[in-house]
């Protein structure tokens, strides 16, 4: 059985890798998607570090802790990112990628 200690974290993470591939492909429809690069590119490695982080916690590994601290570093830079700019799924995404942050730092202090 699935320990409670990953719960919300799993959940976080889960929110945050849709939130982060949603967010990819609207940039990718953006009018200018070159400017968007840098908001794609961590966009998709925030979503699978999440991805692999929530696999992790499901089959309560060792390396969870360290993972998750790893986790926290990719979506802050997404979330940085992504603030800046006005689109409402960079925001959302922001969002996401925050409450992220918060959970897998929780999770590995």
């Amino acid at each position: 059985m699935l320990s409670n200690r990953y719960a919300s974290c799993i959940q976080a993470c889960s929110a945050c890798a849709i939130a982060c591939e949603t967010c990819a492909a609207a940039c990718l429809e953006e009018e200018d998607v070159a400017m968007m690069r840098t908001c794609i590119q961590l966009d998709r490695d925030c979503a699978d570090m999440c991805r692999l982080a929530e696999a992790l916690m499901l089959r309560d590994s060792a390396l969870v802790d360290a993972f998750c601290r790893l986790c926290a570093v990719a979506c802050q830079a997404c979330a940085e990112e992504c603030a800046k700019h006005d689109h409402s799924h960079c925001q959302q995404c922001a969002q996401a990628c925050q409450h992220c942050v918060d959970e897998c730092e929780a999770l590995a202090a």
